[in-house]
């Protein structure tokens, strides 16, 4: 993001700051705060693309969060959605893909600093060492996790793993029962045997609307996934489905983070801007959940 741009993201912010601060105490006060995750993907200093955050910025990230605020598991922010209250805006952080890189700062950072994360894998990368086709599409061969790195990550006691497909597949794209069955539920139990643990949250690759599907949430639900999680930004309130989390992108500028995470008036619903929750079909009858 130019400088000119970040300057506007930061006048927004103060413009209508007086908004956000009575939003967020009178939320406060009858236990409605938002739960804000963030989702991350790989953080390194070289071969830096779209999804690569910079070690000095991940850094800076985690600094804010700490100061302004508390920061929880997945499943502890899932709890207060189903339980209808939230005392103060809380984030959790999530990670997909499986980067190699993540081990070497990310992760390391997160365990000296006892933050607690969610680190959603693709399983054939991990299993094969072959990049993903995303870096390799740009020449760059940015190595993925392995098993070992995962259950190291387990061993600390702050990161939890989920699954997230076995081939990064576009789910919402996917009508063959058999290939659905294969990336989204098979692909979890063979993850779940390699780390020796138990997997119990799902992200869709992608994550916008067009990348959901209702087939394969209710086949998450019938197989013990406890929710999955989107990426198309949004906020979470005490109420809403807690087995649907909306993530955030952890933009590397810092001040569009801050926009986000103090509550853009132009995102919260309402709004004509605000992106609606993706509404899930129910299961026909006669399916048990």
């Amino acid at each position: 993001m130019s400088v000119l741009k970040s300057a506007m993201v930061e006048a927004y912010t103060a413009t209508t700051w007086p908004w956000r601060a009575r939003f967020r105490l009178v939320h406060s006060r009858v236990g409605l705060a938002p739960l804000m995750v963030l989702f991350y993907h790989r953080v390194a200093d070289h071969d830096v693309t779209p999804w690569t955050i910079t070690t000095d910025d991940f850094r800076h990230h985690l600094d804010y969060l700490q100061s302004k605020f508390e920061i929880v598991s997945l499943a502890e922010g899932q709890r207060r959605i189903a339980m209808r209250f939230n005392p103060h805006p809380c984030v959790a952080i999530t990670f997909d893909d499986g980067y190699g890189d993540n081990s070497e700062f990310a992760i390391k950072e997160l365990n000296t600093r006892s933050l607690p994360a969610t680190y959603f894998v693709t399983l054939d990368n991990v299993l094969t060492g072959e990049p993903f086709s995303h870096d390799a599409k740009l020449g760059i061969n940015a190595r993925p996790n392995t098993i070992d790195e995962l259950r190291q990550m387990i061993a600390s006691g702050n990161i939890e793993i989920g699954g997230h497909t076995r081939t990064h597949a576009d789910v919402g794209s996917i009508h063959d029962s058999a290939r659905l069955q294969d990336e989204v539920i098979d692909a979890t139990h063979e993850l779940e045997r390699a780390i020796d643990q138990p997997i119990r949250y799902f992200a869709f690759p992608f994550g916008l609307p067009a990348n959901l599907n209702d087939a394969a949430i209710n086949l998450l639900r019938r197989n013990g996934i406890l929710a999955f999680c989107s990426a198309y930004g949004g906020y979470n309130f005490p109420g809403d489905d807690p087995y649907h989390i909306q993530r955030i992108h952890g933009d590397p500028e810092l001040a569009r983070l801050r926009n986000w995470l103090t509550i853009d008036p132009r995102k919260v619903q309402g709004i004509p801007r605000y992106q609606p929750r993706y509404t899930r079909l129910p299961e026909p009858s006669g399916v048990q959940l």
